[in-house]
């Protein structure tokens, strides 16, 4: 009879390394401020941070600021992404075409976002429409190029054998080329979930009325330094939660190839 492989991770005190980590860091981060006696606008303690973080959820003023720039995250990465997938798939099966537009392409990636947000936001406008098309810019690429790579890794001579059995390009798209790109797929998603949320916050700073970009600008005026440390963590949940929903939707998608392991 053969031995069965148990998925479930038995817990070990390895795994309370990395939150101890955190703690003793946070305990030496409030030791260090109360003994330098910092003031607050330059290096506020954990506890002015959590304080502050409190404040804004009373008020409402963090929650909508987020919902804001969550909105513009999930807008461009579903664009960007949408249009990465359909540019990536042609240019697999055109590779003449791909040569032409490839040093585009490049040379585009080349120029910081930064640099060229101001002009979005001045052609745009400072509403949604100029940090979707943004923060689409920032995560095209990295999609785009997995892509490619996922469909030219398909090996020719399953391609030829589907062709032989005569398969319709539909059913070569849906039985070979989307589960044999998938995995490399998936890993430019993982890239591009974090690229989103960084563009979004560009947009946001060059020019907004709303967001964490805009309260980021905002607090930084008032000399609020804590509650910039509040809307960078606000950023950092935003961009973890993303690449862990990713994570995710890759065990779902995949999941014949954690039972072909197994």
């Amino acid at each position: 009879m053969a031995l069965q492989r148990s998925n479930k991770k038995k817990f070990t005190p390895k795994n309370l390394i990395p939150p101890l980590s955190i703690l003793c860091g946070l305990i030496l981060w409030e030791f260090l401020v109360g003994v330098s006696q910092y003031p607050e606008f330059i290096l506020p303690a954990p506890s002015q941070i959590l304080s502050r973080f409190l404040i804004s959820v009373q008020s409402g003023v963090l929650l909508r600021h987020t919902l804001i720039t969550l909105w513009e995250v999930v807008l461009g990465l579903a664009v960007g992404s949408s249009l990465a997938l359909l540019s990536g798939y042609f240019l697999a099966h055109h590779p003449v075409v791909e040569k032409i537009f490839f040093p585009y392409i490049i040379a585009s990636q080349a120029i910081p976002m930064a640099a060229i947000a101001p002009l979005l936001v001045i052609w745009l406008g400072s509403g949604i429409a100029s940090k979707v098309l943004i923060c689409s810019l920032t995560v095209f690429f990295p999609i785009q190029i997995n892509v490619i790579i996922g469909l030219r890794e398909i090996p020719r001579n399953l391609q030829d054998l589907m062709k032989s059995m005569r398969a319709t390009p539909q059913a070569i798209l849906k039985y070979l080329e989307i589960p044999g790109a998938l995995p490399v797929i998936f890993g430019g998603l993982r890239i591009s979930s974090t690229l989103s949320v960084i563009g979004a916050v560009v947009g946001e700073l060059t020019g907004a009325d709303a967001g964490l970009g805009y309260l980021i600008n905002t607090a930084r005026g008032q000399f609020d330094t804590a509650m910039v440390f509040v809307t960078v963590l606000m950023l950092m949940a935003i961009a973890l939660s993303l690449y862990l929903l990713i994570v995710l939707l890759e065990k779902h998608f995949l999941r014949w190839q954690q039972a072909k392991i197994n």
